[in-house]
């Protein structure tokens, strides 16, 4: 199936005369490398928020149906990431579901 999927995806590009991946033109290239090291450090930025519910037990002023949310509609985005076999996005919201739910969990342990 995933091989079926991947001919899916080649056949689109070429009939939308799309560039072929990975591009042979050097500044997309790293542009697509870098998008892997930004999906990383994305949603390290957030640990801080972890640090202020677990350490500190505070939170006030989260909503608990907002970090829900996100946590619920980052599964969409990982299953999109993975249909399209695009590894930034399923790096990205992987991480952002681990921080979403883990503040969810917080919210839930010290509301």
């Amino acid at each position: 199936m995933q091989n079926a999927l991947h001919h899916i995806s080649k056949r689109k590009r070429v009939s939308n005369k799309l560039d072929e991946y990975p591009s042979k033109r050097f500044w997309i290239r790293l542009l697509d490398r870098l998008l892997v090291i930004i999906a990383v450090i994305g949603p390290l930025m957030g640990i801080s928020q972890l640090w202020d519910i677990f350490y500190l037990k505070d939170v006030a002023g989260l909503s608990l149906i907002s970090w829900a949310s996100w946590t619920f509609f980052n599964l969409f985005w990982i299953l999109y990431g993975f249909i399209h076999k695009e590894k930034p996005i399923i790096i990205t919201y992987l991480l952002w579901f681990l921080l979403n739910l883990s503040i969810v969990i917080g919210i839930l342990l010290y509301s």
